[in-house]
């Protein structure tokens, strides 16, 4: 589940983690609905980001490593590019109209599972410390 803590509200009850360079770069390429999808990265780094084959638009989160919101595009179109302003060390990829139903802004902090880790990938400041 993707969960907005500092509005308390519900982005995502399901996601895709990626993790590799490939499952990245395919991303939401050819599909037929919206899923969101987390993509770590080993070090920050300030995406750009490609639309290309993906046919329908989407909303974008940029978090740190905190998981702290510091850059979002909604509405990102097909066959569109960006590039965020700030250095990221994940990005969420969510339906279109995400951000705005959940008012998820800059500094808000997300919370994400992965139960293929078994461990709570984020819980915003303070970190986490060990296993949940």
């Amino acid at each position: 589940m993707l969960k907005n803590l500092s509005r308390k509200t519900i982005l995502a009850n399901r996601f895709r983690l990626c993790k590799t360079r490939w499952s990245q770069a395919w991303g939401l390429m050819f599909s037929q609905r919206t899923k969101a999808l987390v993509m770590v990265f080993h070090s920050p780094a300030r995406p750009s980001l490609h639309m290309l084959f993906v046919f329908f638009p989407i909303d974008v989160l940029c978090l740190d490593a905190l998981k702290r919101v510091v850059d979002l595009k909604e509405n990102f179109r097909p066959w569109t590019f960006w590039r965020s302003k700030a250095l990221c060390s994940y990005i969420v990829e969510l339906p279109v109209g995400s951000i705005g139903r959940s008012q998820t802004r800059i500094a808000d902090f997300i919370e994400f599972k992965d139960k293929t880790l078994g461990a709570r990938l984020s819980t915003g400041w303070p970190p986490a410390l060990g296993r949940t």
